[in-house]
């Protein structure tokens, strides 16, 4: 699948972006950047934004009206984006089944995002055109010589997904290496890459990586048929590890969602590149940091949120506090990513 554009796909986002940060249409925040790493060496990227901290919400005053409790209509920004935010109606702008939209908070230039043309379900299970027009972007990018992009996908409560209308979102890279302190960091979903399939599942597994996930290699210009099934391996096999911790795990508050509407009966995140795929299933959309001694952190954001950006070693804290703890401490982001994913357990020798 080609995309029908005007001109290459990272000259239009970026002409695109500049042109939105000019018009005050998005809202760029700069963060702090630096290496981490677990307590298995594994290094992990943190950003540090206070900007994006919530702020504490002040009492009505006295005389105001009471609130109004009407239910009101939730606002979908897929469903007419800004004019100063949409990139392109992809594949083929007469008949689109998709759109590419500029994130309007980002952190990192040119965060683009991919949506349904149609409002459809983000709790959904991946339907082929999203992946083949997906994995079309990456072509696109890459094509033009500018450096690797990275997909992911939220679904699920506990994946981080913020959002209800289906999309996947796209990461350049080369900007988020841009920075003083990002020696020693590579895409997570590379180093996974690099470990050996493993005897039960068939897929590849880095078990050093304290959540557990699951990969495959992608096969040079990979049809929509080929991605979908890699896809439903994956997730298949997602489940079946979920399922296993629930039972071998009776005092956890885990438990399978309803797969009604053809819903995932799992939260998880999904990473997508020109190379692979790998899918991550998850029980927490974040958790508190803790000391050495059990003590949480607390705070207007006590809770360290993470979402598929996980999977490209990536993860970013709004609050001083966690900043310099999970510097200092090896012990916090390994508890925070086994606290957030499914732990390896005794399930990783068998892998």
């Amino acid at each position: 699948m080609r995309f029908q554009l005007e001109q290459p796909l990272p000259a239009l986002v970026d002409a695109k972006f500049t042109a939105a940060a000019e018009k005050q249409s998005l809202t760029f925040s700069a963060t702090e950047v630096c290496v981490i790493r677990t307590t298995s060496g594994v290094p992990f990227q943190l950003r540090y934004c206070p900007a994006l901290a919530k702020k504490p919400a002040a009492s009505p005053p006295a005389d105001a009206p009471p609130a109004d409790d009407a239910p009101k209509k939730r606002f979908d920004p897929f469903e007419a984006p800004d004019d100063d935010l949409l990139v392109a109606a992809v594949p083929e702008p007469a008949a689109p089944s998709h759109i590419l939209v500029l994130n309007k908070y980002p952190v990192i230039r040119d965060h683009l995002i991919i949506a349904t043309k149609d409002d459809k379900p983000q709790t959904q299970l991946l339907e082929q055109d999203d992946l083949d027009t997906t994995y079309a972007a990456l072509g696109e990018w890459e094509r033009a010589k500018k450096g690797p992009l990275f997909a992911f996908f939220n679904s699920g409560e506990h994946s981080g997904a913020s959002q209800p209308h289906r999309h996947l979102q796209f990461l350049p890279v080369d900007n988020m290496r841009s920075g003083a302190d990002t020696d020693g960091w590579d895409l997570l979903v590379d180093r996974i890459l690099k470990s050996p399939h493993s005897v039960s599942t068939g897929f590849i597994s880095d078990t050093s990586i304290p959540f557990a996930h699951f990969a495959s290699r992608i096969p040079p210009n990979a049809s929509g048929p080929e991605l979908h099934t890699i896809y439903t391996a994956l997730h298949s096999t997602a489940v079946e590890f979920v399922r296993k911790y629930i039972a071998s795990h009776p005092q956890t508050s885990l438990a399978l969602h309803s797969t009604a509407n053809a819903a995932s009966s799992i939260s998880y995140n999904m990473a997508l590149t020109t190379e692979a795929m790998v899918i991550a299933p998850r029980r927490r959309g974040g958790d508190a940091l803790r000391n050495e001694d059990g003590s949480e952190l607390l705070g207007p954001d006590d809770l360290v949120e993470l979402n598929g950006t996980v999977l490209a070693g990536t993860l970013m804290v709004k609050e001083q506090e966690q900043w310099d703890l999970l510097r200092s401490e090896p012990r916090a982001l390994t508890d925070l990513l086994e606290a957030t994913g499914i732990p390896w357990g005794d399930k990783a020798s068998s892998l």
